[in-house]
């Protein structure tokens, strides 16, 4: 996944920019607070109908997103709460940033289309965080599937990056396309995890001879 390569990739830089923060004395909860505040400003910049810009944010201030992780391992911070807020606060973020993008729809002719599909991808993000939850809540672990959080930051990127351009003139602008390939890949990536938990699962049970 794009996450682990990343991690691997910045960590010292990661790491550095951790210290930095402990020795302002800034916990990792209140580092994924600050992150919350950050994709707010990206949902604000993108309903204001700055997109490029909005995009630019977003790189950052998706990078900011690792920091309070990496702060937590490195100072013995880590707790069930600190990943279970974090992970809730992510939602929230996530969230928030396509409602930026709604805003935004709202005032563009036609965008009944752009509408329906920004439903999809949050309803989209939100299962493919649960499916993995639920299925870590059974002992079942669910990494899998084609668009992670990473993925789908990329893709948003890319969108609002490129913005009303339209590459092909029989074809969407390029940030609806991107939005019909959050919309599709992060369902599709929430039916994977739940084809994989249902596999997991039926030889867990016949492992323990209970009916699958």
């Amino acid at each position: 996944m794009i996450t682990a390569w990343l991690r691997k990739t910045f960590r010292g830089v990661l790491e550095a920019v951790a210290r930095f923060f402990n020795r302002l004395g800034v916990t990792p909860n209140q580092l994924t607070l600050i992150g919350l505040v950050l994709q707010s400003i990206v949902a604000v910049v993108i309903a204001t109908g700055h997109l490029r810009l909005a995009g630019i944010l977003l790189v950052f201030f998706s990078i900011f997103d690792a920091f309070d992780g990496t702060l937590a391992r490195m100072t013995g911070q880590s707790s069930r709460f600190g990943a279970f807020f974090d992970a809730t606060i992510d939602r929230y973020a996530e969230s928030i940033v396509l409602f930026g993008l709604l805003v935004y729809y709202t005032g563009q002719p036609d965008s009944s289309t752009q509408t329906l599909l920004i439903y999809a991808a949050i309803v989209g993000s939100l299962l493919v965080s649960y499916t993995r939850a639920k299925a870590e809540s059974l002992n079942i672990p669910c990494k899998d599937g084609i668009l992670t959080r990473a993925e789908r930051v990329v893709l948003l990127v890319i969108g609002l990056l490129l913005g009303p351009w339209q590459p092909i003139a029989a074809l969407p602008d390029a940030l609806t396309i991107v939005l019909w390939l959050l919309a599709i890949l992060s369902n599709v990536t929430a039916i994977q995890r739940v084809l994989v938990v249902r596999k997991t699962a039926r030889e867990q049970d016949a492992a323990e001879g209970q009916p699958g």
